[in-house]
């Protein structure tokens, strides 16, 4: 679609703000919950993660595309933010691997993108009045924008699961790039909220049988494949629109070991008792401090959520093993005697500090030890 604007386009958002920029990638109109990211680098996985779904995504780092894209870091089989807001967006990439840039990739894929935007006041703005439902208009006014916009579902109306859980069940076989998997040992079935591949790369790296699930299994499905241990996939949306998930995780407590991540975390606590709650403006980035109380330490950790457990809420035999050092927020939840682990942030990373994985090596102790392996 070509711009009628004289090359100009906005972001406009819902309380009657609007930002003037130049568009790239797709030129057409979109609409979605405006969120920030504090990420330096990881902007493919981000285009690519299925937790953004239904969001406009506004990177605070000034400078995006400046090693293009690549045939290895999708996080998911296609871009999945509604659009793209950036301060600037490199038009040549200096990469070995790269093989098209940002605008091209969206572009590809019909994903709007806004650039030669004051993506801090946009942050700014977020952090003082929490996230809120935004339009890129390229083709119509700011005025028209902000008519269809106020016209439509909000962000936590809409169950995105549906939108980005595999319709089916199928094997993975890929390991993390460049390393060799080890021989299979455990099977370990991944219930689909909007998985990202990473997960499914560190698991069979470490010498899991993987076998992904759609979000509407019920957890006869899944016990009928005999599995070790299940592993409840982050996603995007609000967790109090998935009953069906958190019935299918009721029926497999006590029955399975069970590790939750991120929205995974949040279906997990449902599923005992406690109860979710939206944050003002959510943690989205590379650099969130999080405590494990296991071992004292603190580490930097990736996250993508605007919901979180309620530590208040959590019933008898439930404790918080993880918290953010930042707000207080609950960032990890175990069960004192049933095999069930959740934490809120991504150890998978993609992008991120690579600090975390170890929690995959804590699952499958508490698989191991369960089973007497």
């Amino acid at each position: 679609m070509r711009n009628s604007l004289n090359n100009n386009a906005y972001l406009v958002l819902n309380d009657g703000t609007f930002y003037k920029g130049v568009p790239f990638g797709y030129e057409g109109d979109s609409f979605g919950e405006v969120v920030f990211n504090t990420s330096m680098t990881g902007y493919q996985e981000i285009l690519t993660d299925p937790s953004y779904s239904g969001q406009i995504v506004v990177p605070t780092y000034p400078l995006i595309g400046n090693y293009g894209i690549n045939n290895y870091n999708n996080e998911s089989n296609e871009i999945r933010v509604s659009g793209f807001v950036v301060r600037k967006h490199c038009e040549e990439p200096s990469h070995a691997d790269s093989n098209q840039t940002v605008s091209e990739f969206m572009s590809s894929q019909e994903i709007s993108g806004l650039c030669e935007v004051d993506t801090r006041a946009i942050t700014k703005r977020i952090r003082t009045n929490g996230v809120m439902m935004g339009a890129i208009a390229t083709g119509i006014s700011p005025e028209e924008a902000l008519e269809h916009l106020r016209s439509l579902k909000s962000y936590d109306e809409n169950d995105y699961v549906q939108k980005v859980s595999s319709p089916s069940t199928y094997h993975w076989e890929h390991s993390v790039r460049n390393k060799k998997p080890k021989a299979k040992e455990l099977k370990i079935l991944v219930s689909d909220f909007g998985l990202k591949y990473n997960i499914l790369r560190i698991l069979r790296t470490m010498g899991c049988d993987v076998e992904v699930f759609p979000s509407k299994s019920t957890s006869q499905d899944l016990l009928d494949r005999n599995p070790d241990g299940i592993l409840l996939s982050p996603g995007p949306g609000d967790p109090e629109l998935l009953d069906y998930a958190v019935q299918t995780t009721q029926g497999l407590l006590g029955r399975v070991p069970l590790m939750g991540i991120c929205l995974g975390n949040q279906v997990l606590g449902r599923a005992v008792g406690a109860k979710t709650y939206k944050l003002k403006f959510g943690h989205r980035g590379g650099n969130h401090p999080v405590k494990d109380f296991s071992t004292g330490r603190t580490y930097i950790t990736s996250q993508n959520h605007g919901f979180a457990v309620d530590g208040d809420t959590l019933p008898d035999g439930l404790e918080v093993s993880h918290v953010n050092l930042n707000d207080g927020t609950v960032e990890g939840i175990r069960h004192k005697d049933l095999p069930i682990m959740g934490i809120q942030f991504h150890s998978e990373a993609a992008p991120g500090p690579l600090d975390n994985d170890y929690l995959f090596d804590s699952f499958l102790s508490l698989i191991k030890g369960v089973n007497n392996l």
